[in-house]
């Protein structure tokens, strides 16, 4: 007596693989039927009078069949019709011309063919569905920081993977200037963007976004992620330098000292994470008078002139004062304008500068605005400023051609000259001007001299008449 060989039990067959892939019971039921629904619309040309039927109870999977009764010897489509006499035959000797019969067929009496083109329809389907809620779940993660291993570096890119082996790309541009990786290492980074590309997800992660360091002090300050402190802005150059301003919604909470820590036990596991990068805490506030001298710390402002307009601020610190307030390599300015959200330019705050000295910005019709703004980074924002810094120090710091230095300095002192002959023909003319006036003076003076010595001779000649006419008198 032969044994009854049992129906295979799909759902049991697939729960492993169901599991590897992270597929819910009632998702993976679902996509089964819909691939024995392609494989057969291959098979009988229509799945439309097909009924397909999974038990997840027993694990097995039946197949229905609807075909239309006919006359016997009149079948034209026996995927669609049956004759009469056949339809009584099979378990239904009541059915009548024209009523539907429902035939049971069995998906293993089709053959080893059938079976792997089911297969492949159903890997393809999984991989499909896979893809998908790989790209949903990164997509909803955009923003926070996952934990992934050094899988494989190259040179333009890393690749990590999570805990679920799934691929991360990290991109050299995206990473930290000095860091390194080592295959097996734990790297903290931050989603950036998460793309998906003819059903290929692609998620880039990224160490030097400001969300990276946004996350950090979640993770790092208790009173942050509970949303007793909230980050305001933050203005980041990786590896180098970044500034953070915080707002504390409750007065008895310092929102500085609790990003910092005792003794900076909160923010130096940040700084370690970071490469060593110099992080400012800063307090808001909505005064951006006030939140300009904050950023430019730990330079002291003497005033500012606000164009709320074009958001930009004029900034007239001390001579003393000017190179803390643009910083090494003009980070410290950079990054004041990040955070604020203004384009700062950095005056010397003396009465000479403002009588006398000239913005650079009066001379973009003569020197071309990239050169200008070239010598602003390195703090020379007026006239003077250029022509008293040495000439090869321009070349250096300013990163400019000597030619380009020379012409600069050529036109500025131009300037200066004309104002200078402008002055001294001023002085001549005032001078000459002078003389003339003196000469005058003097001319006039003479006359008047002249005048009165000719008057006094004409009254001594007329009292010598008069004493000569009373000498004749007494004569006679």
């Amino acid at each position: 007596m032969a044994k009854k060989v049992e129906a295979p039990n799909m759902v049991e067959r697939f729960a492993e693989f169901k599991e590897l892939k992270n597929i819910d019971k009632a998702t993976m039921i679902s996509v089964l039927e819909e691939s024995f629904r392609n494989v057969l619309a291959k098979m009988f040309g229509t799945d439309e009078n097909l009924d397909v039927i999974m038990n997840p109870d027993k694990g097995d999977v039946q197949i229905f069949q609807n075909l239309e009764v006919v006359p016997d010897g009149t079948v034209t489509d026996p995927n669609t019709q049956i004759g009469l006499t056949d339809a009584r035959a099979d378990h239904d000797p009541d059915v009548e011309i024209g009523e539907e019969h429902t035939k049971e067929i069995f998906f293993a009496d089709f053959g080893r063919r059938a079976i792997l083109n089911l297969r492949q329809t159903l890997q393809s389907k999984i991989l499909d569905l896979q893809k998908e809620n790989i790209y949903a779940k990164f997509k909803e993660l955009e923003g926070e920081i996952v934990t992934g291993e050094v899988y494989q570096t190259w040179s333009k890119e890393t690749l990590l993977l999570d805990d679920d082996k799934n691929e991360l790309l990290l991109p050299k541009s995206e990473s930290i200037p000095g860091d390194y990786f080592r295959k097996g290492e734990t790297v903290r980074a931050v989603i950036s963007s998460v793309d998906n590309k003819n059903n290929n997800p692609k998620i880039t992660v990224s160490r030097t976004s400001d969300n990276f360091l946004r996350r950090l002090f979640e993770l790092e300050v208790p009173e942050i992620h509970d949303g007793l402190i909230n980050i305001r802005a933050v203005a980041r150059i990786p590896g180098e330098r970044a500034k953070i301003a915080v707002e504390s919604y409750d007065d008895r909470i310092d929102p500085v000292g609790a990003c910092v820590g005792v003794k900076g036990s909160r923010i130096h596991g940040i700084v370690r994470e970071l490469r060593n990068e110099n992080i400012d805490v800063i307090n808001y506030t909505a005064n951006p008078t006030l939140f300009i001298q904050r950023a430019l710390s730990p330079a002291r402002i003497s005033s500012i002139r606000l164009d709320e307009e074009e958001k930009k601020a004029e900034v007239f610190l001390r001579p003393e004062e000017v190179s803390l307030a643009i910083g090494k390599g003009g980070l410290n300015i950079k990054l004041a304008s990040m955070l604020t959200g203004y384009v700062i330019d950095v005056y010397r705050d003396t009465e000479e500068a403002y009588e006398e000295d000239i913005y650079l910005d009066e001379f973009k019709d003569e020197i071309e605005p990239w050169v200008i703004d070239a010598l602003k980074n390195i703090g020379c924002v007026t006239a003077k400023s250029v022509l008293n810094t040495p000439r090869q120090t321009l070349i250096d710091k300013a990163d400019l051609e000597e030619e380009t230095v020379d012409n600069v300095l050529s036109v500025l002192n131009a300037e200066f000259e004309d104002e200078d002959g402008a002055e001294a023909e001023a002085e001549v003319e005032a001078e000459v001007s002078d003389a003339e006036k003196a000469a005058d003076n003097a001319a006039t003076d003479d006359a008047k001299a002249t005048d009165a010595k000719a008057a006094s001779e004409a009254e001594a000649e007329k009292i010598d008449d008069d004493v000569a006419d009373e000498a004749e008198k007494l004569v006679e």
